[in-house]
């Protein structure tokens, strides 16, 4: 398996301040335990190898010996392996399994809350649109309805919308796919096989990491700091792995919903340019800005039109119904995909399609919604500071959703108990690679508050109960094998 090497910039960017200067705990302890947390939490891959003891205390302000008894206790507990001449590379302790991303549940019953899905009902709207597409179609009816690019009114429609944001686009840049799912699952077929390498941001959206680990495609994922970005990691990522492609969210990201600035974007584009590896950035979140309008498109930044590849999908912003979703690539790699693409099914239904021409013609955003998302998440956020104050939650930007911090790795078995209570929740580990993200769930802000008023309620029950029968120092396996017992 490939190695690869995280800089001293970048890991001291994910410590922060890792050091409690008022504590009575030694140095190399408190060092040793950042380390681990940003192991668990998937910030640090696995197979990572960590700057040498030198050149970290460099780096740090420490001498050699603190960091080597930081080094020395995390290869006692099994989260480091040293070789001769190879460093030292992360690792899990044999007792914490791996946890496979399971697929979330749509299914609801009895007094069960689902509070898995990050997604809204119909945008207002999308019944006129559905009702002018039906009145459209008898002009398409003398063709025979295969259009593996899509029809051209909608991707005209596209091309324009991409035009407002500050990125010219024409229609031939553009191919309509059944969601953006599709047309990740064709940009991964096309781009890598079995055994390549694709650098991800960690966490990421569950259903991408799914569709890599099925097409036996090794994520190699890169931890997000405190704050945006880390494109030195990615830079470096890109140069260790040789990966095929980088999958990038970089509007209003799920899980987190951060949104990187543009100086960011201008970097990764260059970055992903001078190690010639393709950028695929997922836009299907780009229209949930909450606190801002999203920043132009990454695309913009890669003037030959050769470097970018974007995802789009009318799902989120309209109606997870209507199953249009879209690539924005040069020409070439569009002809290239319709070829392939042919081989998978012949096109996207037309009435959507005409209906999803004309939404986005209109340009209405989250209109309304926007404030009502934006009271609901404020809500979400006081019922959780007030209930579950030893939690740690950062407001938004946009999205859909909360990343919320746990004070220990107990994510899978809280998730277990609050289901026996009557809440569905996403644990941290399904959107992450190798059981990453113990400390983290995903909390959606988009249900009625009365419905997040009940959700925290049973949280707040899940909580209480795992602290009041789980010792402490459990390990997070065993804690969920624990708390299906208690069920």
């Amino acid at each position: 398996m490939s190695t690869s090497l995280l800089r001293p910039p970048s890991l001291l960017r994910l410590l922060g301040a890792w050091r409690a200067q008022d504590s009575a705990e030694p140095a190399y302890r408190q060092l040793a335990q950042a380390l681990r947390m940003l192991v668990l939490d998937g910030r640090v891959g696995l197979n990572v190898r960590l700057p040498g003891e030198r050149e970290l205390a460099a780096a740090l302000g420490l001498s050699r010996t603190t960091v080597a008894a930081a080094f020395d206790r995390l290869r006692d507990e099994g989260y480091l392996e040293s070789r001769q001449g190879s460093g030292s590379v992360t690792r899990i302790p044999p007792g914490r399994t791996e946890t496979t991303p399971g697929a979330i549940d749509a299914t609801t019953g009895g007094n069960l809350l689902n509070w898995t899905h990050a997604a809204l009902p119909a945008a207002p709207g999308v019944a006129r649109a559905y009702t002018h597409a039906v009145e459209a179609l008898p002009a398409y009816l003398g063709d025979l309805g295969y259009d593996p690019l899509g029809i051209m009114v909608l991707r005209r429609a596209i091309a324009a919308h991409y035009e407002r944001r500050g990125c010219p686009t024409s229609p031939d840049q553009i191919m309509v796919t059944n969601g953006a799912q599709q047309g990740f699952s064709l940009l991964l077929q096309w781009l890598a096989g079995p055994g390549d390498r694709v650098v991800v941001d960690h966490p990421t959206y569950h259903n991408a990491i799914q569709a890599l680990q099925r097409a036996h495609v090794v994520p190699v994922p890169v931890g997000l700091p405190a704050q945006g970005w880390d494109v030195d990691a990615m830079e470096a990522a890109f140069r260790q792995t040789s990966p095929r492609f980088a999958y990038v969210i970089a509007d209003f990201h799920n899980p987190t919903g951060r949104s990187m600035d543009p100086a960011t974007r201008r970097a990764l584009v260059a970055a992903a340019m001078r190690s010639h590896t393709p950028l695929v950035v997922d836009e299907t979140m780009v229209a949930m800005g909450l606190d801002f309008a999203p920043p132009p498109p990454v695309a913009m930044h890669d003037p030959s039109g050769r470097q970018v590849i974007t995802l789009g999908s009318a799902s989120k912003i309209f109606w997870g119904g209507l199953r249009v979703g879209w690539i924005r690539a040069d020409v070439q790699t569009v002809a290239a995909l319709g070829r392939l693409r042919t081989t998978m099914d012949m096109a996207s239904p037309v009435v959507e399609q005409i209906a999803v021409a004309q939404l986005i013609d209109a340009d209405v955003g989250l209109g309304e919604r926007a404030g009502q998302l934006r009271g609901r998440r404020d809500h979400l956020l006081g019922l959780i500071a007030d209930r579950l104050p030893h939690w740690r939650v950062e407001s938004p930007a946009g999205g859909l959703s909360l990343w919320a911090e746990l004070p220990r790795a107990e994510a899978t078995a809280l998730a277990a108990l609050a289901e026996s209570l009557g809440v569905r929740i996403a644990a941290g580990p399904r959107f992450g690679v190798s059981g990453a993200f113990e400390r983290f769930l995903r909390l959606p802000f988009t249900l009625p508050e009365e419905q997040l008023d009940i959700g925290i309620e049973r949280l707040v029950e899940a909580d209480a109960r795992l602290h009041a029968r789980m010792p402490k120092g459990r390990d997070s396996l065993a804690m969920a094998l624990d708390a299906d017992r208690l069920i």
